[in-house]
């Protein structure tokens, strides 16, 4: 698993990094991001005022409050995904997590309570998304799904079909969706 503090991608990574083609990055990052924000300031907010209302405020019961909505904001903090031809990227506050997808081994989906979708490439390397990211960037969704079937075609791809063909089917629900109502029909 590649996670580093440094978003330089290296060895097979820097290779597919430096290869020229477009990059597709979630447009929807800077509302997530102000969400976040706005969330942790809300709470901290509210936690001030109730606590000053009480009398009970002081410099360390506000430390606290303070450090309680830094946590949630550390929670909330979305992940910068970006993809372009051979290579999708995942930076959080600390780590950036990279894998290869012209070289995937693995696509599933995580048992856990946010549904993620876990890539893994022939490295080791693996990447954990939300799958609702290539559902709202359709060009991250293109380029992901161009490189995948390379995968299938060269034989790496060994778990995960299904996967994809389930986001797949998702994404053209969406799609359709968005026309419908677009369109005046929905």
């Amino acid at each position: 698993m590649e996670r580093r503090l440094t978003p330089a991608p290296t060895g097979a990574h820097a290779a597919a990094a430096a290869r020229p083609g477009p990059l597709a990055h979630d447009v929807h990052l800077a509302g997530e991001l102000r969400s976040a924000i706005g969330v942790a300031f809300l709470l901290l907010a509210a936690l001030l005022v109730v606590d000053a209302g009480f009398g009970t405020l002081d410099p360390t019961r506000g430390a606290l409050w303070t450090g309680l909505a830094g946590l949630l904001f550390v929670i909330l903090h979305p992940s910068r995904v970006s993809v372009r031809p051979g290579l999708l990227s995942s930076r959080g506050l600390l780590t950036t997590d990279t894998v290869r997808t012209d070289c995937l081994v693995s696509v599933r989906w995580s048992d856990e309570v946010a549904q993620r979708m876990v890539l893994r490439d022939t490295d080791g390397s693996r990447v954990e998304i939300d799958p609702t990211v290539l559902v709202r960037n359709p060009a991250m969704w293109h380029l992901l799904d161009t490189d995948a079937r390379a995968s299938i075609r060269q034989g790496t791809l060994l778990a995960g079909a299904t996967a994809l063909q389930q986001l797949a089917q998702r994404i053209d629900r969406e799609t359709a969706r968005t026309v419908f109502r677009v369109s005046g029909l929905e």
